[in-house]
Formats: structure tokens, sequence, C-alpha cells
């Protein structure tokens, strides 16, 4: 690496990408710079781009750090270099924009320079937006319940995707939750991937109502994990895959072996650590993309409640009205109405 007054050059993918200002600290409680988060992406090269390389991310950052303000930007600066590559995608309400591509780590530096940390990620390629190809099932805590009881829930959820012959991946959200991934073969758009998410949400809390909901609205949840199929709404991110959170400390989104689920605490899961990690382990969702999966075990679920009188799961009001759907409106207000 060479450097020259508040300006750090260094070298990803055969490219140049100046780091302005590498000393400024971005976590409060570790006292970990810019420099150091691009280290850190530099560490895990392999596993983060088998992740998210060649799909479009949403970049969210934060100039003064993680625990300062931060804002998302949808688009890329003109200013760009040319190298950079981006591609179009659309917000709920049809709002085309261009958004940067993970093409490589460069582009992963470049990002870290405006101050993003982390990169919510698209479910499809750059080179393929009509198809959705992972299955992305958030397991959220609520009040009252945290990650034990997300790991709970996590292993009742592989159990039935066992039974339905898809292969699932854990990852820790970088906060409370947990993420289960399936990757699919690039043959269903985002509604039927949302369908299957949401056949799975139900068939998961009938299996252990006790311990998950997939209610959406919250005063219906109680103290059980959400499994929050809305995830998969089309063009919904997800945050990724080995990045790095807004917290103080610096936690990461890590992928894990089923095995391991039980042994970790998420709070340990840092930039300053998982690199060790990663060195020692390897990648847990190594091979991931050998072998895609298919939905269509849960898309005959969602065939089946259909048939049996079920609605539709309700939509984020941000998405129009959708075929189907109850109306939008909580059940303790619907009943005074």
């Amino acid at each position: 690496m060479a450097a020259k007054a508040e300006t750090t050059v260094i070298e990803a993918s055969g490219r140049e990408v100046p780091i302005s200002s590498p000393g400024k600290v971005f976590f409060n409680a570790t006292g970990e710079t810019k420099l150091d988060l691009v280290r850190y992406y530099l560490a895990v090269e392999g596993p983060l781009m088998s992740a998210m390389q060649g799909r479009p991310v949403l970049m969210q950052r934060f100039p003064s750090g993680a625990t300062g303000p931060n804002f998302f930007q949808k688009r890329v600066p003109k200013n760009a270099p040319d190298w950079l590559q981006t591609t179009e995608v659309q917000t709920v309400n049809g709002t085309p924009s261009d958004a940067l591509v993970a093409a490589d780590l460069a582009h992963i530096a470049w990002a870290v320079n405006l101050g993003c940390l982390g990169f919510h990620v698209w479910p499809f390629h750059a080179d393929d937006d009509a198809h959705a190809d992972e299955l992305r099932l958030d397991l959220d805590p609520q009040p009252g319940t945290g990650f034990p009881e997300a790991v709970r829930a996590a292993h009742e959820l592989k159990t039935m995707l066992d039974e339905l012959g898809i292969a699932s991946h854990p990852k820790t959200t970088g906060n409370r939750g947990l993420h289960v991934y399936a990757r699919l073969h690039p043959r269903w758009d985002a509604y039927q991937v949302r369908a299957a998410a949401v056949a799975a949400a139900r068939e998961l809390e009938r299996r252990r109502p006790d311990l998950v909901t997939a209610a959406w609205w919250k005063e219906e949840r109680g103290t059980r994990i959400f499994l929050d199929y809305n995830q998969n709404a089309p063009h919904k991110t997800v945050f990724g895959a080995w990045s790095v959170r807004a917290k103080a400390n610096g936690q990461v989104s890590t992928p894990l072996a089923w095995d391991e689920l039980d042994d970790v605490d998420p709070r340990e899961l840092r930039l300053g650590t998982v690199p060790a990690r990663v060195a020692e382990r390897g990648d847990p969702w190594a091979g991931i993309d050998a072998a895609p999966q298919s939905i269509e075990p849960l898309l005959a679920l969602s065939e089946r409640d259909m048939a049996n009188g079920l609605q539709d799961a309700p939509w984020p009001p941000v998405y129009p009205k959708q075929p189907n759907e109850p109306p939008r409106v909580a059940p303790s207000r619907a009943r005074q109405e």
C-alpha cells in the first residue's frame, strides 16, 4: 500500500483504489477505522464474492462512522470512475435507478471509501433481473425473545426444509436475528419466491405455534419469532452475507454451518474476529452455488393453502394492493370498525 497526505491507495482486484481519511474511526467501541474496514473486506474476499458477486447492491452511507447519521444512496454518483459497473434496478413504486454492482472487491472498496459499512443486496444477478435465485427467510426476534429463540426457530425451519428436500444455509443478521438462505435455480420471479416464503412461514407456524409466527401485524405476534416472508417481495434488498453492520463494535452478518449455530454469540462475530474465523474454518457456504434448489415443494404448499381458502399474506404498505390480499388494516382496528 502506498500512502500520501490524507489518502491511502489500496490494491483490489487489480485496481488501485484511493481511500481518503483512512484513519477516520468508524467503530467507536473498538477504535477501528475506515482502512480497517477495507482490510476486513480484503481478508474475506473469497467468501464475500461467492455470496454477492455480480449482484446489485444498495449503498447505505455513514460519513461519520457507524454511530453517526446515515442515508441510503440508490444511484451511483455521476463522478464515479469509468470502470465502475452499474445496473438499472427499480424501487417498489417503479422508479428506476443505476445501482452499484458488486462486480469485484475494487467495487466494494470504492463504496467503503464513500462511507458504506455493509451492503443491502438484491436477490438476483445484474445480468438476469427477471429471476430471483435466493430464498431469504428472516427470523426476527420480537419483544421478549432474542437470539437463543431465533436459533431454536432456525433449527425447526431447517428440519422442515430438509423434509421438503430444500438445502438451506444460516447466517447471523449482524443484530439479534438469523437469516436462512436457499440458493435457487434461476427459474422463478420474485412474486413466486415470495409465495414460497409465505408458505414456509405459515407451515412453520403450524408446526411450532409456540415459537414461530407468520403474523404481519405486530399486535398478533406475541413473544415469538416472526418469520418475515416479505423480505422476498419484489425489489426488496436484504443485508448481505459478510457485511458489517452499523454497530459500534462492527458486528458482521456472518454465514455459519448448521452444526456451529448453537455455539456462537453474534456479538463476538465482528470485523476484528471474523477473518481469523474464516482462515481457520473456511467458508461455511462453500459450494452453495454448485447445488441450486427448487421451491416447487413450497409452491405446492402455497397452492394447497389457497385451495383451502387462505388469502395472500399482507404486503408492506409501500407496495401496490395485490390480488387476493386481505385488507390492509390492523386486526384490532378492523374489529373496532
